[in-house]
């Protein structure tokens, strides 16, 4: 047995999936599986010689920038402003219609409250 030395892997060498996934994702969470899906999705861009699929780390670099998410701006917290409202909703007019930026809540509240009132009687 001949002890071979690894050869350079660069950013650009043709690597096959399974074999990428071992450089790029030492830790694991990647799959080929997923891989593919990114291929599918236009995330990854491949290679394919004699029927083989090959990437490069430069393309799973690229992968992995496409799938960063942002992150958000949070809907509430301590820095937020609080609004004050001037007490309950305005009940809506006709069937259908529904009042902008209610939250599920406060929807349910009002159906609720609604629910609760006396019916006119009809004679």
């Amino acid at each position: 047995m001949t002890n071979r030395a690894q050869p350079e892997i660069a950013p650009d060498t043709p690597l096959r999936l399974a074999d990428a996934l071992k450089i790029a994702f030492p830790m694991g969470g990647m799959t080929v599986s997923g891989l593919r899906k990114e291929i599918r999705r236009k995330r990854l861009t491949v290679e394919v010689m004699a029927g083989k699929q090959f990437t490069t780390l430069a393309a799973i670099e690229e992968m992995r920038r496409l799938c960063r998410v942002q992150a958000r701006d949070h809907d509430s917290g301590s820095g937020q402003p609080v609004e004050k409202t001037g007490g309950s909703l305005p009940p809506p007019s006709g069937s259908s219609k529904t009042v902008a930026n209610i939250s599920p809540r406060d929807a349910l509240r009002n159906r609720l409250e609604n629910d609760r009132r006396p019916k006119p009687s009809v004679p």
